[in-house]
């Protein structure tokens, strides 16, 4: 059996579900109310078990791991993984230098493998149905962290990972989304064929989203935002000029759900747009 992408089809994700608890009483709003599919768990992070609550209310919500490893918490204690984590327990945003160290150094690469099941295992240990795994600032990218995530996600039932593949966004980005579409392909882990948010993160607004929708390609797409009832530092301290108040409101916004409803397309989780060829 392989996996294969259904003609077309439209996931809509909420980043950084846990974060925060505006972050998730902005996504039960933009599910119940909205055209929100879909949320990416941060399993480590502060409000994680509100988060989960209100997921388990929210039968029609598709959750999946969203990993951190740059820029916050990290599962493991710190003495577990030293090479990776700073005094307090939580990741650098030195993502460069810690590639490296991931692709030359094998004990933090064994650390790193911890960290990654430690992840995979909170979720599983949230009784959650694991729709997808994708990676805070498109960690996964890296070569190495997705060796890791396929070897440990076989063992937790992985059967999707975001592809971050935007028409316009940064030329470097595009060699490794090639490569991860690869790589993907050939393990028989169902991807989006395009993404849609990297461009404009932080700022996927009304307008933003109106344009994204009546531009959407052929193929499974997926748009993520990182919505909440407050923005930007009463987020986090990482997000000074994000605007989740704003994609909030284009989640809940009337104009776009009938956007939405006009194309017509499959809508849910990655899991839902699963189909196989025999």
């Amino acid at each position: 059996m392989s996996t294969a992408s259904p003609r077309n089809g439209l996931i809509i994700t909420a980043d950084d579900f846990g974060l925060h608890s505006a972050v998730n009483e902005a996504v039960e709003l933009a599910h119940r109310e909205g055209v929100l599919t879909s949320a990416s768990l941060m399993v480590g992070a502060a409000a994680a078990a509100d988060a989960v609550a209100r997921a388990s209310r929210l039968p029609n919500l598709r959750v999946g791991l969203h990993l951190v490893l740059a820029d916050g918490a990290a599962v493991l204690p710190r003495d577990r993984i030293p090479a990776l984590v700073d005094a307090t327990g939580r990741f650098g945003d030195h993502m460069a230098r810690q590639g490296v160290r991931f692709f030359f150094i094998p004990s933090v690469r064994r650390q790193l493998e911890a960290e990654i099941r430690a992840q995979f295992q909170a979720y599983a240990a949230t009784g959650l149905a694991l729709d997808h795994v994708d990676s805070h600032k498109h960690f996964h990218l890296h070569p190495t962290v997705l060796s890791l995530i396929l070897r440990v996600g076989r063992d937790f039932g992985l059967r999707a990972v975001r592809l971050p593949a935007e028409a316009g966004a940064p030329p470097l980005m595009r060699p490794w989304s090639w490569l991860l579409a690869r790589r993907l392909d050939g393990a028989g882990i169902f991807h989006n064929d395009t993404a849609v948010g990297i461009r404009h993160s932080g700022r996927m607004n009304e307008q933003a989203m109106l344009e994204a929708l009546r531009r959407l390609p052929a193929g499974v797409t997926e748009i993520y935002l990182h919505p909440a009832t407050v923005s930007g530092r009463s987020i986090a301290e990482s997000m000074p000029d994000y605007r989740h108040a704003d994609e909030l409101a284009a989640l809940l916004s009337e104009r776009v759900r009938s956007a939405v409803e006009r194309l017509g397309l499959p809508l849910g989780g990655f899991t839902d747009l699963i189909v196989r060829d025999a």
